[in-house]
């Protein structure tokens, strides 16, 4: 594909991601006692869990894109508030295993359920064809970042 096939793609994604950076958890928040901090650390620890491991500390500090450090006073306040795990490996004592807690799974499932409902509501006049064609091309550029693609 050309680039010039694409022309204002970028620039329209870039205005979304502004416009729900500073949005998107609000209402997720404020129903279920969460912060979007809390919901973000969360998102990155299911993402970083793969083939039924917990997940480790550097992982998560990827998805966040942050380094170490700060990924772990996130993580040590979510720790905190009884959302997130963290235990040592009992394979290598010097790795800290993560995982979400029930009240972990059940915050971060409220976000996303609020995450579809948000979407169904942003598309609600949209041709159901076109809807669900948009829906499965995020699913599918969401897929490829995780993956490493460009």
């Amino acid at each position: 594909m050309r680039t010039d096939d694409v022309t204002g793609g970028g620039p329209a994604l870039f205005r979304l991601v502004r416009f729900w950076s500073r949005r998107w958890a609000a209402g997720i928040t404020q129903d279920e006692g969460g912060d979007v901090a809390r919901i973000l650390v969360l998102e990155a620890v299911a993402a970083a869990r793969g083939d039924g491991r917990p997940a480790q500390i550097g992982e998560v500090a990827v998805e966040l894109g942050l380094d170490r450090s700060n990924a772990s006073r996130m993580l040590a306040a979510t720790v905190a508030a009884g959302l997130v795990t963290k235990t040592v490996s009992p394979q290598d004592a010097r790795r800290t295993e993560l995982d979400l807690t029930p009240a972990g799974e059940d915050l971060l499932a409220a976000a996303r359920a609020w995450q579809e409902q948000t979407f169904a509501r942003m598309v609600a006049d949209w041709p159901a064809r076109d809807a669900q064609r948009f829906a499965a091309y995020l699913v599918r550029l969401a897929a490829a970042q995780s993956e490493g693609a460009p």
